[in-house]
C-alpha cells in the first residue's frame, strides 16, 4: 500500500527496542517519512520493509532530517549513539529515560553543539503507541517554539503535553507520576495478600479493589490545594488523629492473616511522626513535608 507522505515532517529515529520500534510504525502509518538506525541492525529489518530508510549509522541518521528522534536504553547510551554526530543545526527530541538532572544536561549538552533540545517522558507503554484511545501521552519540556514547531508530529504516537521551559520538568513529572502507581501498586499488592489465603476469588475481588482506589483517587486535589494554599485542615473528613487511631487494626489484620507489614508500615510511621508534632486537626497532606529533605 503507498501511504499520502505529502506534506508530512520527515524525521529520524535512534533506537528500536519495543517503545522505539511501536513509534516508528506509528510515524510510518501516518505517512510520515522515517529514517532508523538501531544499535542490532536486524531490529530495523520489518521496519525497512514497512516503508523506513535505514541508515548505515548513527550519525548518518542525524544528518538525515533535521528533526531528531532518541529512544534508547539509558542517558549513556545517548552519549555513545550520538558521539560522532553533527548535531549543529538539529532539533534533537530525547524521549530516553532519565533523571531530571540529566535531562538539564543533556539540553545544555545539546545547546553547545548548536541542537535545539526537548526532553520527553512517555507515560504509556508500546502497545499503547499509536493508539489514541489508549490514553498514553508523552510529556516534554524544552523549549516551547521547538515544542509548537513539531507538535503534530510529536502527536502522532501518543498525545502530547508540555511541561514547560525547564527541560528537567517533563522527567521529573514522569518519575513523579510513575511514583505514585508504585505506591498504588504496592497496596494493590497488600490488599490481595490479606485475601490470599482465603476463600475469596480475587477476582471477584479486583472490581471492588479497582471501583475503590477510582473514588479515591479524587483526594489528589485536596492535596494539591492544601499544599498551594498552606491550610492542611481545610476540607478534611478523617484527620490525622482519627487515622492513626486507626492503624493497629490494620497491622494486627495483617498479622492474622499473615502478612507482612513491610509495604504499609513506613506510611503508618510518617502519620504518627506529623501526629507527634501536633498536627492531629490536619489529613495526610503533612506527610508530605516530612519526606521533603
Amino acid at each position: 500500500m503507498t501511504r499520502n507522505t505529502t506534506g508530512k515532517t520527515s524525521l529520524t529515529l535512534l533506537g528500536l527496542g519495543a517503545m522505539g520500534t511501536a513509534l516508528a510504525r506509528a510515524w510510518l502509518a501516518a505517512g510520515h517519512p522515517l529514517t532508523v538506525w538501531n544499535r542490532t541492525p536486524a531490529r530495523a529489518a520489518a521496519l525497512a520493509a514497512e516503508g523506513a530508510r535505514v541508515a548505515d549509522d548513527a550519525a548518518a541518521a542525524v544528518a538525515a532530517n533535521p528533526l531528531v528522534v532518541v529512544c534508547l536504553l539509558d542517558d549513556a547510551s545517548v552519549d555513545e549513539v550520538l558521539a560522532g554526530a553533527d548535531l549543529a543545526g538539529r532539533d534533537l527530541v530525547n524521549l530516553t529515560s532519565g533523571t531530571p538532572a540529566q535531562a538539564r544536561a543533556r539540553a545544555e549538552w545539546a545547546r553547545e553543539r548548536g541542537a535545539r533540545y526537548l526532553d520527553g517522558g512517555i507515560m504509556a507503554v508500546p502497545p499503547m503507541i499509536g493508539v489514541p484511545e489508549a490514553g498514553g501521552h508523552v510529556l516534554y519540556s524544552g523549549s516551547r517554539e521547538l515544542f509548537e514547531r513539531h507538535r503534530e508530529t510529536l502527536a502522532v504516537p501518543a498525545g502530547t503535553t508540555y511541561v514547560g521551559e525547564d527541560a528537567g520538568f517533563a522527567a521529573l513529572y514522569d518519575v513523579a507520576l510513575l511514583s505514585a502507581m508504585y505506591g498504588m501498586f504496592a497496596g494493590a499488592a497488600h490488599a490481595f495478600a490479606l485475601i490470599r489465603t482465603e476463600d475469596i476469588d480475587p477476582t471477584a475481588f479486583a472490581p471492588l479493589l479497582a471501583d475503590w482506589l477510582v473514588a479515591m483517587a479524587p483526594a489528589v486535589h485536596q492535596t494539591a490545594g492544601q499544599l498551594r494554599s498552606g491550610d492542611y485542615t481545610e476540607g478534611v473528613a478523617s484527620d490525622l488523629a482519627m487515622q492513626v487511631a486507626g492503624v493497629p487494626t490494620f497491622l494486627d489484620t495483617a498479622e492474622q492473616q499473615g502478612v507482612s507489614t513491610e509495604l504499609l508500615r513506613p506510611y503508618f510511621e510518617l502519620m504518627r511522626r506529623r501526629l507527634a508534632e501536633g498536627s492531629g486537626a490536619e489529613g495526610l497532606t503533612g506527610v508530605v513535608d516530612l519526606l521533603v529533605r
